[in-house]
């Protein structure tokens, strides 16, 4: 069977209200005791599964669960169990069979769950949706990660039924979408567990640095992941798996920003969950424009309604590189000591990032990619012809792209600092647009291309970063003479890196075209 759902995160000042709001109907109340088996190289979750068999009050149900078509969907087998153990020959003749038969010898129990779930069903604009509210928590060894989310199932009727109800539970009780299933948190805290375990027990200042390392890696941002595109999708479907990723991406980051498993607790983001927010929003608006004229995309309201989070979180972004990469380098260079304004920007970030209106803004857009993921009309077959053939069209506008860009660059040194600025943004595009269409592309040629094109952004970025420290420390010269010499010093730099940027144009000018 197939299994639709939502899942919504409930910060501690929500739980009152959402409990509320369940218990308006009839509620029903379980204690769900979970087991999760993979093996030790935890080779189901690669496969994208999750073996569990579970105690539901008084009935042992084990459950299979592999990736749908789309971010929310799972296909799921239930079996009921006389008591607490597997039987794997429930998979023969299943899509799972291959995958077990593989690894049967091997699974064991890797992390268990415990959760008090209430729950009823809602009957919403022509659906049936199980809405519950799970507390609890996933261990594994002596870890422990809480959990506090509440679930929109899909029971009958059309996926928008999940996304209605659940926007409006959002909006009345700032509720934060989170995209992680409790077997990935499991798997994760699993991996730490082990990890920690191997470190020993000492209480030595390597172990404790250690310690800390394997922490941080286990909330680390999340960066770019590949897009697989085919040259038998329409432009729809392509756009709809490029969006897709963007999303998680996007979700992921913003989750560990407003805290949704560490409030109170431990300070897990940082400055680069910040930036790779902003790239991931970056990337999206980039593959609107890639897709402007070859697919339907998000109306007009959406696009723009990103614009006032992206650019409050370059504020904090543009404080965070004047800390921690201008501010080092000038201080090797000789720089006297500055006073700076308290720090607030990890407090915006957190605040954009758990706010009603982005978090609004996020489950609004995907639920409308999940749409067209779901609509079969956007989908072309292996064997049919695509209206427009992918490859050629996404092919033919980053050329266009290339065109643009080499216009402006190849004059760099006569661009005012605006113009400079708008041509980063476009390099930047192409280069995302290159990362989209990447599957598509010959290899070899793609390859020297981006080399170049990489070294342009990093240039650019770097006097983006310059030109915005700059005006920083022009604001505190009267206050403060020895942001004089911080200004000078970057002068002195922007003039280096201007005529890097220009060679770098015209060593993109010689490069080997991805167009062949």
């Amino acid at each position: 069977m197939s299994e639709q759902e939502l899942k919504l995160h409930v910060p501690k000042h929500a739980r009152a209200g959402v409990q509320a709001a369940l218990r308006r109907g009839a509620v029903s109340a379980v204690r769900l005791r979970a087991q999760y088996f993979d093996t030790q190289r935890s080779a189901l979750a690669k496969a994208g599964a999750a073996l569990r068999l579970r105690l539901e009050g008084r009935r042992w149900i084990q459950t299979l669960k592999m990736p749908g078509k789309h971010q929310l969907e799972k296909l799921e087998i239930n079996t009921a169990r006389p008591g607490p153990s597997l039987d794997l020959t429930v998979y023969e003749n299943t899509p799972a069979a291959a995958l077990i038969r593989k690894h049967a010898t091997e699974l064991k129990v890797v992390y268990q769950t415990d959760i008090r779930r209430v729950y009823r069903r809602i009957r919403t604009n022509g659906a049936t949706v199980e809405v519950a509210l799970d507390q609890g928590h996933i261990e594994s060894g002596e870890l422990k990660l809480p959990v506090s989310e509440v679930e929109f199932e899909l029971i009958s009727g059309q996926t928008q039924g999940i996304f209605d109800l659940g926007l409006k539970w959002l909006k009345a009780h700032g509720l934060i979408l989170d995209l992680r299933s409790k077997a990935e948190r499991g798997t994760r805290l699993a991996a730490l567990d082990a990890q920690l375990a191997g470190l020993g027990n000492a209480d030595d200042a390597a172990t404790r640095a250690a310690r800390a390392k394997a922490i941080a890696r286990f909330w680390a941002p999340r960066g770019i992941e590949p897009v697989k595109l085919t040259t038998h999708m329409t432009c729809q479907h392509a756009l709809s798996a490029v969006t897709a990723e963007c999303l998680e991406q996007i979700a992921r980051n913003a989750a560990v920003l407003a805290e949704i498993d560490t409030a109170g607790l431990y300070r897990a983001a940082t400055a680069e969950h910040t930036h790779q927010l902003r790239v991931a929003i970056r990337r999206l608006r980039s593959a609107w424009s890639l897709f402007k004229a070859l697919a339907q995309l998000p109306d007009s309201a959406q696009r723009d309604a990103i614009k006032v989070h992206f650019a409050a979180l370059g504020n904090t972004r543009d404080d965070d590189v004047l800390r921690e990469t201008v501010m080092p380098e000038l201080s090797a260079a000789g720089q006297p000591s500055l006073q700076f304004k308290a720090n607030q920007s990890s407090q915006v970030t957190d605040s954009v990032a758990s706010s009603v209106q982005f978090q609004h803004w996020l489950v609004t857009l995907l639920a409308q990619n999940v749409t067209v993921q779901n609509d079969n009309s956007t989908q072309a077959q292996p064997n049919s012809a695509p209206p427009v053939a992918l490859d050629k069209a996404l092919g033919k506008t980053l050329q266009r792209w290339h065109q643009k860009v080499l216009a402006d660059g190849l004059r760099f040194d006569k661009l005012a600092i605006q113009t400079q600025h708008e041509l980063r943004k476009r390099a930047k595009r192409l280069r995302y647009g290159l990362q989209f269409a990447e599957s598509l592309l010959p290899a070899k040629r793609l390859g020297n291309y981006r080399r170049s094109l990489s070294k342009i952004q990093d240039i650019l970025g770097e006097m983006n970063d310059l030109y915005v420290a700059r005006e920083k420390f022009e604001l505190m010269r009267d206050e403060q003479p020895p942001a004089w010499f911080a200004v000078g010093w970057i002068a002195s730099r922007l003039s280096v890196l201007t005529s890097q940027a220009q060679r770098a144009f015209k060593a993109l000018e010689k490069t080997e075209r991805f167009w062949g």
